[in-house]
């Protein structure tokens, strides 16, 4: 009884010297993670969605995006964070913030936008969530969860690193943080606006617009906006509820329509085709002109590292990605990993390209896998062909493995090669008109409900004022 007292104490002397003040909010509240360690795990973190998820070559919108976002950082109550804003490649509508001031924000939600104030706000709130410390919050509750309280692990050194958590990356970006904290991250990216001079009823629109994009999100590795960021209805209500309190003879602030709708003219609208695209279960890369058959009926998925598709089962997998290396390279390093055997290995042509194929048994912690695999040159660089299932389901498989393997091929097809991305481009009517009418004079590549969505506008018959600045989509 003595011996659990005295534990007990110890835990609680633990907990209060883990505990920090809230910048935001002044009060004392626990935190396991270090400044330091909250920015270090933020800068693996950011690296890691870099990799998987890519960047927006374009420049002048990153340097645009990254000075509005660190103006609303460096007047926060966290200025010296090491703060960096990107714009991420994916056509799905999000924002996210890996804790220490790593913040993106992606092309899908900034061609649903319409102007700097609307921007201003998606960037104030994820700056919310790093100085509200809501992601070190919930890394030290997990950690006390991982550690059970354990008093040896509480005072060891090592407390603060996070464990299991930290190292597992991209799950940081998309953390559901509660109610109380994303209404005050809401309120921060609120305030952190109007002080920075912006028109914050157009907050408003944002949680409107994204309320209706679901429908454009696709298929991504990304969760959608409203995934990670839930209860529109009582957020807009909420908002709507502090704009009444502004003054009504308040000076005007900034929207900044021209500006941002001059940033994204140009900008990809939907997939990248030169990224490599699906034609029912032929996967084409004009970039890298090859071509590829999955297996049909399997489900695919094209990642910024790999393409890969599942069986309908769920029992078999086939990737396809680059790697480092010559052919023998290659293939020497993948058959030589300890706990592989490798079976026949032979070099053979793939449709005319030098290749390296074989098979192989791995024992997993759970089961031993078996599979086929393919190490093909193209122009310079080395393609792996991996198909792989349960040993037991080898022979099964093996020839669906064998069919995607052997329909690697250089891509010789001119339309394939020349396909572009849709693209956003700006046109001011000089008259009212409606959406309808606007796409039958600027025709479009996508339908008119979507044509309207990415106006902000209702539906085909809602009006475009004159001089309406719109946005159409268009391959050019």
């Amino acid at each position: 009884m003595q011996m659990r007292l005295v534990l007990s104490m110890l835990v609680g002397v633990a907990l209060l010297a883990a505990c920090a003040t809230n910048p935001v909010s002044g009060d004392r509240e626990l935190a396991l993670i270090s400044e330091a360690q909250e920015i270090q795990i933020g800068k693996n973190t950011a690296a890691q969605a870099e990799r998987q998820f890519g960047l927006v070559e374009d420049a002048e919108l990153q340097a645009y995006v990254h000075r509005l976002g660190t103006q609303l950082a460096q007047a926060s109550e966290r200025p010296e964070l090491p703060w960096t804003f990107r714009v991420a490649d994916d056509p799905t509508p999000n924002a996210f913030a890996a804790p220490g001031g790593y913040i993106f924000i992606t092309r899908g939600l900034l061609v649903l936008l319409r102007n700097e104030a609307e921007l201003v706000t998606i960037l104030g709130h994820e700056i919310g969530h790093v100085t509200a410390r809501h992601s070190v919050a919930m890394m030290s509750r997990a950690q006390l969860a991982q550690l059970g309280l354990g008093i040896g692990s509480i005072l060891s050194p090592t407390v603060a690193q996070f464990g299991d958590l930290a190292a597992g990356g991209l799950q940081l970006l998309f953390l559901s943080y509660g109610r109380d904290a994303e209404r005050q991250a809401d309120d921060l990216g609120y305030r952190y606006a109007l002080e920075q001079g912006y028109d914050v009823r157009e907050m408003v629109n944002v949680f409107a617009v994204l309320q209706k994009s679901a429908q454009m999100a696709g298929q991504s590795q990304v969760p959608s906006w409203l995934a990670s960021h839930p209860y529109p209805e009582d957020r807009i209500a909420r908002i709507n509820k502090r704009l009444a309190t502004l003054p009504a003879a308040s000076p005007p602030r900034r929207i900044g329509e021209d500006v941002y709708l001059a940033q994204i003219d140009g900008l990809v609208y939907g997939d990248n085709p030169r990224d490599g695209y699906f034609e029912a279960n032929r996967f084409i890369h004009p970039e890298l002109a090859f071509r590829i058959d999955f297996p049909r009926g399997w489900r695919t998925q094209n990642l910024t590292q790999a393409v890969v598709a599942g069986s309908p089962g769920e029992d078999a997998l086939v990737q396809l990605m680059l790697v480092a290396g010559t052919l023998k390279e290659a293939a020497d390093a993948f058959f030589g990993q300890q706990g592989l055997a490798a079976g026949r290995v032979g070099s053979q042509k793939v449709n005319g390209l030098p290749a390296i194929t074989g098979t192989f048994e791995a024992q997993t912690a759970q089961t031993k896998l078996g599979g086929v695999v393919a190490f093909v040159s193209l122009e310079g660089r080395t393609y792996r062909i991996l198909g792989y299932t349960p040993a037991a389901k080898q022979a099964a498989y093996e020839p669906t493995f064998r069919a995607a393997l052997n329909s690697f091929a250089r891509l010789s097809d001119a339309t394939a090669l020349g396909r572009q991305p849709q693209r956003i481009t700006i046109v001011r009517v000089r008259r009212a008109m409606t959406v309808a009418e606007f796409d039958k004079a600027y025709p479009s590549t996508v339908p008119m409900d979507e044509l309207a969505l990415i106006n902000q506008l209702a539906g085909p018959q809602d009006v475009m004022p004159a001089n309406f600045q719109a946005k159409r989509v268009v391959v050019r």
